[in-house]
């Protein structure tokens, strides 16, 4: 009897503290949303002011002719990159990741763990090579530099997909064997269909990954009908002055579809993240 109002009170303070840490997180977001719907007026008073009429004038300034954040090209270019990097990053990752776990070769295991070094090189070391590399190319001012290397895999995706494929009984694997299934048939006929909660965390980190690039498509592209929505709220930031109102506007309209997507996947996201470190 007497552990009941324990419990009860070790239940509370787990709530309060989880409410509490909620709260740190979600202040950004209520100030960025508040800000984008906040008049000029009161965007800069401190402490700031959460009590106010709001305002649609930040947002319809986005779609004014004379704006230089030209939302629908730099969304569609978004979405272009997002969309390749997705279907890239996917296909290539997991194909390489079945080799890994499944498909025994010379050397299989050097390769892995090589590969896995690479994770330990900044990327700021390799800027400037892979920079000269695709001014080589001619792809300078081209989305390829962003899409491209997609299709040769990531390291960290590789290491989670082979991971998840370890879970995959390999009896499954066998019979498809007998069955007459080469590698690439059972890779994409049996373990595809079997990984969708891994495949679903690597679709998403990689679009939140091309999402919210900025320093590729601001090194890669020139031309503003190229550039990204990331690169385009800096166009509300000047050398002395800045757009507050619609640089909040924008980056709201920028962080709305990833909230969606994560409500909408976040099962899947869950079980990936759960299944994906488990070996078999």
């Amino acid at each position: 009897m007497n552990d009941r109002p324990a419990g009860v009170a070790a239940d509370a303070v787990k709530y309060l503290l989880v409410i509490s840490l909620s709260l740190v997180f979600l202040f950004p977001l209520a100030w960025l949303l508040s800000s984008a719907v906040k008049p000029d007026a009161l965007l800069k008073q401190f402490p700031p002011v959460w009590v106010f009429v709001p305002t649609l004038e930040h947002l319809k300034g986005l779609f004014d002719a004379d704006s230089p954040f030209h939302l629908w090209q730099f969304l569609a270019n978004t979405l272009y990159i997002c969309a390749f990097t997705v279907f890239g990053t996917v296909l290539s990752s997991s194909m390489v990741a079945y080799a890994f776990a499944r498909v025994k070769w010379p050397g299989r295991d050097l390769f892995f763990y090589a590969m896995l070094g690479t994770m330990m090189v900044p990327g700021q070391v390799m800027m400037i090579p892979v920079f000269l590399m695709f001014r080589k190319l001619g792809w300078i001012d081209t989305f390829w530099p962003l899409t491209a290397p997609t299709l040769f895999g990531n390291a960290f995706f590789i290491f989670m997909l082979r991971q998840f494929f370890l879970t995959v009984p390999r009896d499954l694997l066998d019979a498809a064997r007998v069955d007459g299934h080469g590698e690439i048939a059972i890779w994409w006929r049996v373990v595809m269909p079997l990984s969708v909660p891994a495949l679903a965390v690597v679709g998403l980190f990689s679009f939140l990954g091309a999402w919210n690039d900025f320093v590729g498509p601001l090194i890669y592209l020139l031309d503003e009908t190229r550039y990204t929505l990331s690169v385009g709220l800096a166009m509300f930031q000047g050398q002395y002055s800045a757009q507050y109102g619609r640089l909040m506007a924008a980056s709201a309209m920028m962080t709305a579809p990833i909230i969606v997507i994560f409500f909408f996947a976040q099962r899947q996201f869950i079980e990936g993240i759960k299944l994906t470190g488990i070996k078999g």
